[in-house]
């Protein structure tokens, strides 16, 4: 409250100001005609009373700019004429910088928050740069006098930059613009009209001047390079113009688009085509998921109408099931495909020499460019006795072929969620035991409750803040509430996690820089220190989901092949990800408990999916979808899909984001009936009705009374 008061008081101030400027003429007393005419008896009245007019002057100076009012011009060259070059440079220098920094601030103040809220979206990109090169972008603006000083001050006051760093950038960056006019002023008496004092050449100048820090920025990088490159010596040819390490989405991207463009690229896998996704992840996860779920069609027949259905299973047959999946699905990633579009596919284990050299099965590959999609493996904690119980991984999983009788999941995360709903359903006995206080940490607490009670509803038993704690046999001790709780089991699978593969092919020797949590650093463009070299997928995160990876690969592969001419910047601005347990968990964008942490405004919409009438039909009549958007507006910044099919509902939320449509399109796009896409729709008309202009209505209510009478 205090603040909108705080607005008005400012707002009404300057309004005054202007009114006062207006009705008393004052912007007749700044210009070049009134400043000569009176020259003689400024400089008269100046030596009588220095201390008095310096402060005077420095008053009207600084209301005049930070008002953005037009004579600052003028004021400069009276600062030459009556206090000469080196005090009136000086004097003139402070007095524009400090009513440069109050229009900075009343901007900041009246309009920032508004701004940003507004287009927080599309600013997002543009506040990164200005939080990381807010005084460069600054400086340069500053160094060209014809750019709107005043724009320049109003601007920056929508930005993240700091305060301090604006007012002393500016200091310096107007310096030499200021010595110009301020030299002007010293010479009045020859000076005819304000355009004489900026020729076109000097303009020019100016220009080329302002220019010079991009130079610098790209001889500095230039050096950078260089001294990176120092220690290698470049090839005289290359035989490839890209090499990928690792062929999982990652690579097969890269090396795709590579081929694509008619590029020579070169793809290195030491183990299997398809990565993780193809071999032990997704692929295999989901066959296993989907011959699970008719288990529990089956358990559920008296909620289709019909008494029971006999289940007959050997658990063998759904695994062998898992491996003819993922046999089916391998020539989409094979060797023989990736060859005839063109790409050098080479079995074996890849390690960098150099910036430009790989070397494989003994021999030296030379390349331009090289990107390392090398993924990563499950994380095993260093839990005591861990190492004696046989313990089964995401990797190891499918080799098993007898059903465990007592099963326990560490971790409650996507994977351990997904494989503990499965194994229930096929008849084991499943415990999840999770150190944090819910389920799915990362989704809404709403998302996670109706997982949670799912899952305890089919049998599951889910352990909340339990800490492993070490590990007997096939006993597992946890902590919990201070107290040790113990659980024996046949098979435990151990998903807590995974950890980068950055170790064994030359990065540690090249010098590749590793953030602190294991991945790959890399910049924007996904370039690691060593320009040349790119990282994408869960080798460098920050999301473990494959269709990240292939995202990233693209930019890996353009930055790197055209990067000379044109490099592009990353974006995650639209990024969606599932859990695919029954019921599906599916986001993108930011969340409620992203949005709290990061301060970020929002309002939220919610329909429950047991109002649809597709999914009473279907008896799938549970979950939600709610849709997180900009206050006051329907773009969104975020959904939530809790239900069947949601990983596939979520397209239409993914698309709007992309494309910048807001609720308003969804609710106008004519969606079949009956179908499950419908409840976006519903969510919409939902939202639409919240914002319904109630005054309005009753005046419409009044009308159409009058009509009837």
């Amino acid at each position: 409250m205090k603040s909108r008061f705080g607005k008005i008081a400012i707002v009404i101030t300057v309004a005054i100001l202007f009114v006062l400027a207006k009705k008393y003429n004052l912007t007749s007393y700044l210009t070049l005609d009134y400043l000569k005419e009176n020259q003689a008896a400024l400089t008269e009245y100046y030596l009588k009373n220095k201390v008095q007019t310096i402060a005077l002057y420095m008053v009207i100076y600084i209301a005049s700019v930070a008002l953005s009012l037009p004579g600052a011009i003028v004021l400069t060259l009276a600062g030459g004429a009556l206090f000469g070059l080196t005090t009136g440079t000086i004097i003139v220098s402070f007095a524009s910088t400090i009513g440069a920094t109050l229009a900075f601030l009343v901007a900041r103040f009246l309009l920032k928050d508004y701004i940003q809220e507004k287009f927080s979206s599309k600013l997002k990109t543009i506040n990164e740069g200005m939080e990381r090169d807010g005084a460069f972008y600054l400086f340069t603006l500053r160094l060209i006098p014809a750019f709107p000083f005043f724009l320049i001050n109003l601007v920056m006051g929508l930005t993240p930059i700091k305060t301090v760093t604006f007012f002393f950038i500016s200091q310096i960056g107007m310096i030499l613009g200021t010595i110009v006019y301020v030299n002007a002023g010293v010479e009045l008496s020859k000076l005819d009209s304000l355009k004489g004092i900026l020729s076109p050449s000097l303009i020019l100048s100016f220009t080329l001047l302002a220019i010079i820090p991009f130079i610098g920025k790209k001889i500095v990088e230039i050096l950078k390079a260089r001294k990176v490159y120092k220690k290698f010596k470049r090839p005289k040819s290359y035989d490839y113009n890209m090499i990928s390490i690792g062929a999982g989405a990652g690579g097969l991207v890269t090396s795709y688009i590579g081929a694509a463009v008619n590029a020579k690229v070169a793809l290195i896998e030491k183990h299997k085509m398809g990565g993780d996704c193809l071999n032990t992840g997704c692929v295999p996860s989901k066959a296993l998921i989907k011959s699970a779920s008719v288990i529990q069609n089956a358990k559920r027949a008296k909620d289709f109408g019909i008494n029971s259905i006999s289940i007959d299973f050997d658990f063998k047959d759904v695994m062998q099931r898992v491996q003819s999946v993922i046999t089916k699905i391998e020539p989409h990633d094979s060797i023989e495909r990736y060859t005839d579009l063109g790409v050098d596919c080479i079995t074996g284990s890849a390690k960098i020499i150099s910036p430009f050299e790989v070397e494989v099965n003994g021999k030296v590959l030379t390349t331009k460019n090289i990107t390392i999609a090398t993924g990563a493996r499950p994380f095993v904690p260093p839990i005591p006795g861990i190492e004696s119980t046989g313990y089964l991984t995401s990797d190891t999983l499918w080799n098993l072929e007898k059903l465990p009788k007592r099963f326990i999941v560490l971790g409650g995360g996507p994977i351990g969620l997904e494989m503990a709903q499965c194994f229930a359903r096929f008849g084991s006995s499943v415990t999840i035991v999770e150190m944090a206080p819910r389920i799915m940490i990362k989704e809404d607490p709403d998302a996670s409750k109706v997982v949670h009670e799912r899952l305890e509803s089919e049998g599951v038993s889910i352990l909340i803040n339990h800490r492993a704690k070490s590990f007997e046999g096939k006993k597992l001790t946890c902590e919990f509430e201070g107290k040790d709780i113990e659980i024996e089991f046949d098979e435990i699978l151990i998903a807590v996690g995974r950890k980068t593969n950055v170790t064994g092919f030359g990065l540690e020797e090249l010098g590749v820089k590793l953030r602190k949590n294991g991945t790959i650093e890399t910049n924007e463009y996904l370039q690691t220190n060593f320009p040349n070299i790119f990282a994408c997928g869960d080798v460098t995160g920050p999301f473990q989901l494959t269709h990240a990876a292939g995202h990233q690969a693209w930019y890996c592969a353009v930055n790197g092949l055209f990067g000379k001419f044109k490099k592009f910047k990353v974006d995650y601005s639209v990024m969606p990800w599932a859990t695919y347990t029954d019921p599906e968990v599916a986001t993108v964008g930011q969340n409620e408990t992203a949005c709290k942490e990061q301060g970020i405004a929002y309002e939220v919409t919610k329909y429950e999916i047991d109002d649809l009438d597709r999914a009473i039909a279907d008896s799938e009549d549970h979950g939600f979808v709610k849709v997180l958007t900009v206050p006051g507006s329907d773009k969104i910044i975020g959904a939530t899909i809790v239900g069947v099919h949601a990983s596939d509902l979520l397209l239409e939320f993914t698309a709007a984001m992309k494309n910048g449509f807001g609720l308003n399109k969804i609710l106008g796009t004519i969606h079949p009936y009956p179908t499950m896409g419908e409840a976006n729709k519903y969510l919409a008309g939902v939202w639409k009705n919240e914002k319904k202009p109630k005054k309005l209505l009753e005046f419409v209510k009044k009308f159409h009374k009058w009509q009837r009478s």
